[in-house]
């Protein structure tokens, strides 16, 4: 039984629920508020180590009981999860060895939470004792419909000393003996040559790029084993119950540093992930420029769909969200609550692109605690206030829609290769360190802003987007991968692919060939899967098939106006095949310049400075069946939005289509604060789900016949439909 099949045919729709932690027993009155906001699933048991086993072996798995009985007699479904992320202090005490450690060698001490080294064997046993009974103790209740195992694994890099003598021995069986090691890595370098395994120098304090890139993606293979293991301790335990058909899975934050958002989740049976988001104006379309820095939280509506898509991308199936804002996120110096309509439309927006469950974080305020002011459905007084009045709504409205909406298979423009060896190898030599002077200072988030600024473009030009790991688009033996098939994938974005073996690279220019419109961005294609720089001229391997190629590249002290068809080869324009690239009057580059040059390909822009000037900042040349396309620098979000609305249109596999359309088109004639998103539903209804991301009223044109699944409004192609503000649409053809 596939992940999919697993789930119940409906959004599951509800929030995490700890009635351990109210001041008094309240579980019949939560429950009923649940149940009057339509409520249908509650995650709970993940937090609470200390409390299922409050010491060494003895366990107290029965206080739940009343809270899984309940949610069943109304019909409200139950995802249990495993408490091995916040370890109990009396382990702590009985075990301290068992503490992470952080680079310069001292121990984490306790009083947060994921403070452990979890390839311990104490730690190990401790914790799979405590999963089987939990786990064991309500394998069979009829409430329970799947596990989450641990909770936002990868927060730290472990320094242990265990863990380091295990990398080593990974790099013992990876490369054979040190005389590999020291020719892959290059350790001639600063005489850093091994003459023993034992001469390895501990990462705390290490300058040098391939050893970063190996102990980056150690780490996150840690974090996978650890999770598959619990995930099979799991399936083991609900197995021998008879109840083999429950999933399990567990929630990503996609910024920890030592989680691989695409190896995690190989071993569960359906992605999970935590979405976080600025709301009031940060959901406010058009959208400012330069985009705000992202971390835990995202900002901009563009954002919230790239954070869905990435989801997604995990199994390229559709996924659980199991937390997101309730109420505002971010601490006591971080009260933004969402404006009205705005829960709808965050909700429906994740549904639209494939999310089958959607979980508040968290069902009350919490009155003690580090997140005392992490907002809930209900707050410090514990009455139903305009945040529960919002959730009902939504609730009634999933309930409506009913299963037509449940597992949609979101519709894609365009694909982005996305790349966590590159999101390694650009942390820790970023292209742009906003803030810092250093020029060793590494950048967590360097990747992902190159990523965004396409994710962002596509957004912007009212197309779709299908993240596609580089790993499903080349998989590993063994692994199944995804068809990489122009006809499906008309266009894909590569940005920053920094660090891709030979065998990928020649399988985007197979795309190309194959009659796919390849778009490459900055950094892509110039170091190999150990980040040692090609000795080819750059991209590398791409440089053929794109005509182009280069040197050397400069950073932007400022930004500079970019000017159609400038620079080298001046006037050529576009083949008549190809529509003219558009620039928006104030198009500019930014961070970064590839200074390109040609070698058969045009140049659609150009750069307008006395010395940039004389190279092409963007090219383009036909391959095969298909088209390569070259940015050499980092465009502002109009001008991205041009790019990619230009590549649709210069598709060859689009090409003599009926299909193209304008951004004003896909957007069904609305005003830019409007977005559609659609989807096919498994049932094969095709559903439009129409956002207006305003304060203010607007119209769109629907266009072709549809019935909305909220209510019993019906229109005809060509009709007028009433977008309120901040308000959503679902509307199914038929």
């Amino acid at each position: 039984m596939s992940g999919q099949d697993q789930l119940p045919r409906k959004v599951l729709f509800g929030a995490a629920w700890y009635p351990e932690y109210t001041p008094e027993p309240r579980v019949e009155e939560d429950l009923d508020l649940m149940a009057a906001a339509s409520v249908s699933v509650v995650r709970v048991g993940e937090s609470v180590w200390s409390t299922w086993e409050p010491e060494d072996g003895r366990f107290d798995l029965d206080w739940l009981a009343p809270a899984l009985d309940g949610a069943h007699e109304r019909g409200i479904s139950v995802v249990l999860g495993t408490p091995t992320y916040a370890v109990p202090m009396w382990l702590a005490r009985k075990h301290p060895e068992i503490a992470a450690e952080a680079p310069d060698g001292h121990r984490l001490r306790w009083g947060s939470r994921q403070e452990v080294d979890f390839t311990h064997p104490a730690f190990r046993f401790h914790a799979e004792r405590v999963v089987r009974a939990v786990v064991g103790r309500y394998a069979t209740h009829p409430a329970v419909i799947g596990y989450q195992v641990d909770n936002e694994p990868g927060l730290h890099l472990l320094h242990n000393r265990a863990v380091v003598e295990a990398f080593v021995d990974d790099l013992r069986r990876t490369h054979g003996d040190v005389a590999t090691l020291n020719e892959v890595w290059g350790l001639t370098y600063w005489s850093h040559r091994l003459s023993r395994w034992a001469d390895l120098w501990s990462p705390h304090g290490n300058a040098q790029p391939q050893y970063d890139q190996a102990w980056r993606a150690f780490q996150c293979r840690l974090t996978t084993e650890f999770i598959a293991w619990q995930a099979g301790l799991v399936r083991e335990v609900t197995a021998a119950a008879g109840r083999g058909d429950r999933f399990v899975t567990t929630c990503v934050s996609y910024s920890r540093a030592a989680v691989d958002e695409w190896d995690v989740d190989r071993a569960l049976d359906v992605a999970a992930g935590n979405p976080y988001y600025a709301v009031q104006d940060g959901l406010a379309l058009p959208a400012a420029d330069p985009a705000p820095a992202q971390g835990w939280t995202t900002t901009g509506t563009w954002a919230l769909i790239h954070s869905a898509d990435r989801m997604h991308a995990s199994k390229q199936a559709p996924f659980l969200v199991t937390e997101t804002n309730a109420g505002p996120i971010g601490g006591s110096s971080a009260n933004f609550p969402a404006w009205d309509g705005q829960w709808r439309q965050a909700a429906w927006a994740l549904v639209a692109r494939g999310a089958r469950m959607v979980e508040y974080w968290h069902w009350h305020t919490l009155h003690a605690g580090t997140e005392t002011y992490w907002g809930g459905v209900l707050p410090h007084d514990q009455r139903p206030g305009r945040v529960h009045e919002q959730v009902s709504q939504l609730g009634a409205e999933f309930a409506r829609a009913g299963a037509t909406v449940a597992g949609l298979h979101p519709d894609a423009h365009v694909g982005l290769l996305y790349s966590v060896p590159s999101k390694w190898g650009l942390a820790f030599q970023p292209p742009s360190v906003p803030g810092s002077s250093s020029p060793f200072a590494r950048d967590e988030g360097a990747y992902d802003r190159l990523v965004g600024v396409w994710a962002r473009g596509a957004f912007d030009a009212a197309l779709s987007t299908r993240v596609l790991h580089d790993r499903q688009v080349l998989p590993p033996a063994g692994v199944e991968g995804v068809a990489l098939d122009p006809a499906e994938v008309p266009v894909l974005l590569v940005p920053a692919l920094y660090a891709a073996g030979d065998a990928l690279l020649d399988r985007l220019v197979a795309y190309a060939d194959a009659g796919g419109h390849l778009v490459l961005g900055v950094r892509t294609g110039y170091a190999d899967e150990l980040v040692r720089a090609r000795r080819e001229v750059k991209p590398g391997r791409l440089a053929e098939a794109a005509g182009a190629s280069y040197q050397e590249f400069s950073n932007l002290a400022g930004p500079l106006p970019l000017r159609p068809t400038g620079g080298a080869g001046e006037g050529a324009g576009p083949p008549p095949s190809v529509p003219p690239l558009v620039l928006p009057p104030t198009a500019t580059a930014t961070t970064w310049v590839d200074c390109l040059r040609l070698e058969g390909a045009t140049a659609l822009a150009g750069y307008d400075h006395p010395h940039f000037g004389r190279f092409p900042a963007v090219t383009t040349a036909a391959r095969g069946r298909g088209r390569v396309t070259v940015v050499g620098t980092v465009p502002d979000a109009a001008t991205s939005a041009a790019i990619v609305d230009w590549a649709l249109a210069a598709a060859p596999a689009r090409s003599g289509s009926t299909g193209r359309s304008t951004a004003a088109e896909r957007r069904w004639g609305g005003p830019e604060t409007v977005r559609v998103s659609s989807a096919t539903a498994p049932d094969g209804t095709r559903v439009h789900v129409v956002h207006n991301w305003s304060w203010e009223p607007c119209d769109v044109v629907v266009p072709t016949a549809v019935r909305d699944l909220l209510g019993p409004e019906r229109s005809g192609a060509g009709e007028a439909l009433r977008l309120g503000a901040w308000d959503v649409r679902v509307l199914a053809e038929g």
